[in-house]
């Protein structure tokens, strides 16, 4: 039964979201924990767990593609990239998503698409294309990649999450149903934004803007390209590492068995507590941590090494032989904004999950009582509590981590919470994600815009196109693979 005391400690939780939003950054995981010492010692709620696990694996994979960044390896990527999109300017407004899209599969993270983004206003401008229509989907096609990334926090989180409730997926499994779902929904996206707007020789807004010839050589003066960049084999070796260590964490998610095992104590299920001394209870799982074999209580078997330790094995290792091999300084890498936005991450995943696990691990019998017949009926609604949660929470790896448990909890399919995955991608709504405000920066010719009243931008039609449609694919595909 729902109390008042529930209500409003969940307000508390949402309040906390909310003014973290606002202060962007650091804040958000910060402020969460406000919400968690008032919840912890203003009620007396029992702390939740810390997501240790998916933190640890943010912190290996983000050093890593810092060292990377640092070494110029970035550079070579987005020069690639770069002339892919001059090669055919006049399909900006689709190749500008997919380039976008698939950088931030290979690093996990969107933050490495900014010194693309100035490229594409530049070749939209040159071909006489609206910016604002290969600028607002690329955009969010930089953070769409998100859910479609091996070493993303999101896809990690969530095979952790799922094995340990029981649905055996792997990496290469999601990224199955992830990747082709989310490029329709982009290219969906792509082809709503492709006759968005007025031309630019039709708009008299622009029109009037380039008649003054100081804004005029503002808007076509300068070419942003990073083509005369000379880049070093060593930066190329870079990538050439960073690449094998994608292939080999994708390879052991695919091939388990290739994985070393050890043997190990477990507890016998059903095993009763024993006493011993004066009277203390001892449990089988405390026996087993301690690996003691104990008659009718434990029993020794064998367990093959993680998925989420040999992420941080292969990405620490692969980052340590580019600082060897490549000239990464690593001074270089903490100042890029690579690891520093990844650090931010670990901050806000850490702050909001602990947060959301508190209160929802001290409420389950109450939420499973409220939302079992919903949920029973509709599973798929969830992907509506996913994408609001989303909104206020600029981090779709903290939303899997905090909403997934809860998911599994009232009795989800894994199948289908796989199908709503790419609904965890909601912080476009309100533009204040650093991508997107950018964006609106580096284009020149004022197209891209926030807008008058807030949620008018031009984010918001590519945006709700792209994650609707990912959805609905990806559900299909995940009913149609398990």
């Amino acid at each position: 039964m729902v109390t008042f005391t529930m209500i409003l400690q969940l307000c508390i939780v949402l309040g906390a979201l909310w003014v973290g939003s606002r202060y962007g950054s650091l804040a958000l995981g910060a402020i969460s924990g406000i919400g968690l010492a008032i919840l912890v010692f203003g009620f007396g709620l029992k702390p939740g767990t810390p997501p240790t696990d998916v933190i640890y694996i943010i912190i290996a994979a983000v050093t890593c593609a810092g060292i990377m960044q640092a070494s110029g390896g970035m550079d070579w990527l987005i020069q690639i990239a770069e002339k892919l999109l001059r090669k055919h300017p006049d399909r900006i407004t689709f190749l500008a998503p997919l380039t976008t899209f698939f950088l931030t599969v290979l690093v996990g993270t969107g933050h490495v698409v900014y010194t693309l983004m100035p490229i594409i206003c530049d070749i939209a401008l040159k071909k006489g294309i609206r910016p604002e229509r290969p600028c607002g989907v690329a955009s969010i096609a930089s953070q769409v990649g998100i859910t479609c990334s091996p070493i993303a926090a999101a896809v990690v989180a969530f095979v952790t999450i799922s094995n340990a409730n029981h649905f055996d997926i792997t990496i290469p499994r999601v990224l199955m149903v992830s990747i082709p779902a989310c490029v329709c929904g982009l290219m969906a996206a792509a082809a709503a934004s492709y006759r968005r707007g007025l031309d630019l020789d039709k708009d008299p807004e622009f029109q009037k803007k380039i008649a003054d010839p100081a804004q005029r050589e503002y808007i076509y003066g300068s070419s942003a390209t990073t083509l005369d960049k000379q880049i070093p084999q060593s930066s190329k070796n870079a990538v050439f590492i960073f690449l094998g260590a994608l292939a080999i964490i994708v390879m052991f998610a695919a091939l388990p068995e290739l994985l070393p095992s050890y043997e190990t104590v477990k507890a016998i299920k059903g095993a009763e507590d024993v006493v011993i001394g004066d009277g203390v209870k001892v449990s089988a799982a405390a026996l087993a941590k301690a690996n003691i074999v104990a008659s009718g209580l434990t029993e020794k078997g064998t367990v093959g090494l993680k998925m989420n330790l040999v992420i941080q094995i292969v990405m620490i290792s692969a980052a340590a032989l580019m600082i060897i091999f490549c000239k990464a300084a690593p001074k270089k890498a903490v100042a890029g904004p690579v690891w520093q936005s990844g650090m931010v991450a670990v901050v806000a995943i850490y702050g909001i999950a602990w947060l959301a696990d508190t209160y929802f691990s001290n409420y389950m019998g109450e939420m499973q009582s409220a939302l079992e017949g919903i949920v029973a009926q509709y599973p798929w609604s969830i992907a509506i509590v996913f994408f609001l949660v989303s909104v206020l929470i600029n981090s779709q790896g903290a939303v899997v981590v905090a909403m997934l448990p809860l998911a599994y909890k009232l009795g989800i399919p894994g199948p289908v919470l796989l199908g709503v995955l790419p609904s965890v991608y909601g912080y476009f709504f309100i533009p204040n994600y650093p991508s997107d405000i950018a964006t609106v920066n580096f284009d020149r010719s004022g197209t891209t815009v926030i807008g008058k009243y807030l949620l008018n931008h031009s984010f918001m039609m590519p945006g709700l196109i792209s994650v609707t449609v990912s959805t609905l694919v990806a559900y299909a595909l995940s009913s149609l693979f398990f």
